[in-house]
């Protein structure tokens, strides 16, 4: 299963075989967390994928192409699943919100080197790919606004804005947290920190 795939949470993809491409993106992806883009060559991704160069550029034109092959489809991915969730719980926006956050905690736990990709990389690609991305994340953003200027009569947008931002900060330190808790202790603090952060007084 791609990345994208995985935070689209597709139940029809999880069996589906993944490709020799899906394969190599996800090893450049293990590097370039690791070593950061720059320490990164398209030969080190193709003995680390056990692939000669001309093989590995049949995939990818380079470098750029490998990462915006796995952040496009990443941040397309959270827009579907987040639109998915705040739409499943009509009415219910507190409902709407522990659905949104289960679904970007469960992102998060299967993705750390993707998130650190984003966190430290994102500036890396041309304007257009990174413009895109951008667009993408701001309109799951705002799905979230949506749900909390639900949840918090009065709250102005701007505001829903910041408290969004500071559970994605929370629930994407995933790349930072080492292994001494097993993942499903991980997976309940911190969907229980982010409920409780999102869901306090707002009122100053």
């Amino acid at each position: 299963m791609t990345v994208g795939q995985q935070a689209r949470g597709s139940a029809g993809s999880a069996g589906r075989r993944r490709s020799r491409r899906d394969e190599i993106l996800e090893i450049a992806v293990g590097l370039f967390a690791a070593r950061g883009y720059h320490g990164v060559s398209m030969d080190d991704i193709g003995a680390a994928a056990g692939v000669t160069g001309p093989a590995l550029y049949h995939h990818f034109a380079g470098k750029e192409a490998m990462l915006a092959a796995a952040l496009i489809p990443v941040s397309e991915g959270l827009l579907d699943g987040g639109r998915d969730r705040a739409a499943g719980r009509p009415g219910d926006p507190r409902g709407a919100l522990e659905s949104l956050i289960d679904f970007h905690v469960d992102f998060a736990l299967a993705n750390p080197a993707v998130i650190a990709l984003h966190l430290h990389e994102l500036d890396r690609l041309p304007e257009e790919p990174r413009r895109r991305i951008r667009k993408l994340q701001r309109l799951y953003v705002e799905e979230w606004v949506t749900v909390l200027t639900a949840l918090h009569p009065g709250l102005p947008d701007g505001e829903a804005r910041v408290l969004a931002h500071a559970a994605f900060g929370l629930m994407n330190s995933t790349p930072f947290l080492g292994g001494e808790v097993d993942r499903r202790r991980r997976a309940a603090l911190l969907r229980a920190a982010a409920l409780a952060a999102l869901l306090a007084e707002t009122d100053s």
